[in-house]
């Protein structure tokens, strides 16, 4: 097979050495328009996972590589005159240089034909003459232009600048530092890469540099600027460039984030940088290059399927994993380009949730990797949450700590979310309802929302809503509600809504959205626009008389929760239901003072809460739940729910419970673990306002590294809570945690289960 790489950086060359090793007859040509030995960058960095993964590959190039490289486990915070430690890390880092002169050595050696200092020319003349044309190119590649219909990157270009520079300072930790200035916040990336010197990233949001003048700087000056910045830790060190392809502020560069919808064309393939990108954040581009190309040659040296079908399975193969760490990326990334959203937070807050930053380590993985540093967390996080510490004690686990809104306080940070089951008869909650919530009252979490609960029969989704609008219905909530409280130390909360649009349809399980056969009920929205067009029905448009009536039943189900004896009330201004009709643009289209700007289309919403809020006990919190992103363009943004929550704030709410979508059926959300919990983290410390996270929370893990790391006040979890009702209980005795309290009737199950989890501990200890 003759083979062409068009690029001879890590992931050309890297690809070069496999493919040769694994067939010698391979021909073989890596081309660049560089010089062997000009490289941009200092340091590359790998851990020691990644380091495993290439052993299996290479094993001769990973013993050049350790031969070479300088490996650490710390990473070092500089925070406020604080300096915080953490290890078990990690890593090892290495000259950019010295990696690509251990693959061309390598490549030689193997029979690889390298050709430097040539510029690269139309791909479509390599493809004439080559079996396969690997596209390695970089972020910036030309067979990615060529065919940029066909490949199709999305581009994100991001909104900081940073400089990428060196020193001989030598750092003994993987060093984050942060600067406040006059303009505003600098962050510093740096570590260790050889005997002599370090990489020193300095990164600013692009404002902050505007403000600083910084785009008017010559080299000499930028380089100046960064010395003095962080004058404290170069001791007295200079910090030196080796862009001398770059001239004045362009030696700033801005992040391009890409992610290909195609990585091949005929026998064009894109490799590394030019099908995808990771932010230096996160240290993973030459890692993920090196992975696509043990990916590519495997598949390329298959006889599984013709060429073609063997390039689909390689994107099919990578692309899930580029994603999943583009995702822990674009979390690290944006917490790096908001720094100054967690300035606010104590030293210690603020390390722990730039250390689980990606969401890809967290709150147990850290404890794994550094026992002490975490024990002394948890201790400062409990003593912040009131509880006191003694420190012959392990520490309470942060989903453990209470938490208080007015006059209430949660025993714990946990919280059963609503969740509809569409099995009351005329809006009654029998003996479903009863035995549904009563269990998860018992099962340990600090506080029970029921489900949706409407404040009409016009207001339901479906027939089997419940509902909270006259007295039978109130006295069956209170019902529950009074045994929750004589059994357990939960709360409970009532979610009060209205499904406006997305109303009168059939119980989920028969047919979810779709309309009723019979027994139909006229809809109203913000906006006479269908759920489905030419399948739902077609709301009417509100009038004020409408809007009076709805606020007044709202106010109305306030007073009854009271009266059930509910300690929290939610209003649902969410998931495309009423309320959502008039935050969202893509359901209100009105011309009135009520649609238009994001101020009117939010002012009926705040109206009705408000009202609300003036008709429910003043010692009582009250929460109002939002998407936070609608998932479709046009639509509610991040950014615009950032605003809606401050609306609300404002108007008296004690804490936002942050979901999103649901609005439109052209929806594309993206899922993961804790998906929404950025929206959360966004709106808590932007707004300095109390959050619930939601969505596919599902590890106690999940919940102590949100908790602790300040993205969110509480956790609602959902599906886990349907699957075990106990879900709490069984998380505090698997972290071994005992001050929890079990209904006094199931206390055996208590000491049996923990006594079991113990044995298990010890056998795999001995296993």
């Amino acid at each position: 097979m003759r083979i062409v790489c068009l690029g001879g950086g890590p992931a050309g060359l890297y690809f070069s050495i496999l493919m040769k090793q694994a067939n010698p007859d391979h021909d073989i040509t890596v081309i660049d328009r560089n010089a062997a030995d000009n490289t941009f960058g200092w340091g590359i960095v790998f851990s020691d996972q990644t380091m495993d993964g290439f052993r299996e590959a290479d094993p001769k190039v990973v013993e050049e590589i350790e031969a070479n490289f300088h490996h650490w486990d710390d990473i070092d915070v500089y925070f406020k005159d604080r300096k915080i430690t953490s290890s078990g890390h990690g890593f090892c880092g290495i000259a950019r240089l010295k990696l690509l002169q251990i693959f061309q050595a390598r490549a030689a050696e193997l029979g690889v034909n390298m050709v430097w200092e040539q510029e690269i020319r139309d791909p479509d003349d390599y493809a004439a003459d080559y079996d396969l044309v690997i596209a390695s190119d970089g972020v910036f590649s030309t067979a990615r232009s060529k065919y940029e219909a066909h490949f199709n990157p999305r581009i994100d270009t991001r909104k900081c600048r940073f400089i990428w520079l060196g020193t001989k300072k030598k750092l003994d930790a993987f060093t984050f530092a942060f600067k406040e200035t006059e303009w505003g916040w600098f962050n510093l990336h740096a570590y260790r890469f050889n005997e002599d010197w370090s990489t020193f990233i300095v990164e600013t949001p692009e404002e902050t540099w505007l403000k600083a003048g910084i785009d008017q700087f010559e080299k000499e000056e930028s380089i100046a600027f960064c010395e003095n910045l962080f004058a404290d830790l170069l001791d007295g060190h200079e910090l030196v460039s080796n862009a001398r392809h770059l001239r004045g502020s362009a030696m700033w560069l801005k992040f391009n984030r890409v992610l290909c919808e195609r990585w091949y064309k005929d026998n064009i393939v894109l490799l590394g940088d030019a099908a995808h990108t990771a932010h230096f954040a996160i240290g993973s581009g030459t890692k993920l290059a090196m992975e696509d190309a043990i990916s590519l040659v495997k598949v390329l040296n298959s006889t599984d399927g013709s060429v073609p079908e063997r390039l689909a399975r390689y994107q099919e193969e990578r692309e899930i994993e580029a994603l999943k760490l583009q995702s822990a990326a674009r979390n690290r990334m944006t917490w790096f380009e908001n720094v100054a959203d967690y300035t606010d937070m104590a030293p210690e807050q603020f390390a722990f949730s730039l250390l689980t930053g990606s969401q890809r380590v967290g709150h147990a993985n850290q404890k794994m990797r550094d026992a002490e540093y975490m024990a002394q967390y948890d201790r400062w996080f409990q003593q912040q949450a009131g509880l006191p510490v003694d420190p012959q004690q392990p520490p309470v686990p942060p989903m453990f700590t209470p938490f208080k809104l007015r006059g209430v306080t949660l025993g714990n940070r946990v919280v059963v979310s609503p969740m509809c089951t569409y099995s009351a008869v005329d809006g009654i909650p029998g003996g479903f309802h009863f035995q549904h919530y009563t269990a998860r009252g018992l099962g340990g979490a600090g506080l029970v929302m029921t489900e949706m609960t409407c404040i009409s029969p016009e207001a339901r989704i479906t027939p089997g809503c419940a509902g909270i609008w006259n007295d039978p219905q109130t006295a069956a909530w209170k019902d529950i509600v009074d045994f929750v409280h004589a059994n357990s130390d939960a709360k409970m909360g009532l979610q009060i809504g209205h499904a406006g649009r997305k109303g009168s349809t059939k119980l989920s399980w028969e047919g979810i959205d779709q309309p009723l056969e019979s027994g139909n009920w006229p809809l109203i929205s913000a906006s006479p626009l269908p759920l489905m067009p030419g399948v739902s029905q077609v709301p009417r448009e509100m009038t004020r008389a409408d809007m009076d009536k709805v606020r007044d039943d709202f106010v109305a189900a306030a007073r009854r929760a009271h009266t059930a004896g509910f300690d929290l009330i939610e209003f649902h201004a969410a998931h495309g239901y009423l309320i959502s009709s008039f935050i969202s643009p893509l359901t209100n289209q009105r011309s009135d003072e009520y649609g238009g700007s994001l101020e009117n289309r939010c002012r009926y919403p705040l109206e009705v809460f408000e009202a609300m809020r003036a008709a429910w006990p003043e010692d009582k919190p009250m929460s109002v739940r939002i998407s936070a992103h609608d998932w479709v363009p046009g639509g509610t943004t991040p950014e615009d729910a950032v605003e809606i929550a401050r609306l609300f704030k404002a108007a008296g709410a004690d804490i936002v419970h942050v979901s999103s979508g649901q609005v439109s059926k052209e929806e594309k959300p993206v899922y993961g673990r804790m998906f929404q919990t950025p929206f959360s983290d966004k709106i808590r410390n932007e707004v300095h306002v109390p959050t619930i996270a939601v969505g596919n929370i599902f590890e106690a893990d999940h919940v102590n590294t949100i908790i602790a790391a300040g993205r969110a006040d509480l956790c609602a979890l959902a599906r886990p809570h349907l699957a075990d009702p106990a879900w709490t209980l069984h998380a505090a005795a698997d972290q071994g945690y005992q001050n929890v309290r079990w209904p006094r009737q199931y206390v055996g199950g208590k000491v049996q289960l923990e006594r079991n989890i113990e044995r298990a501990g010890q056998m795999a200890l001995n296993a």
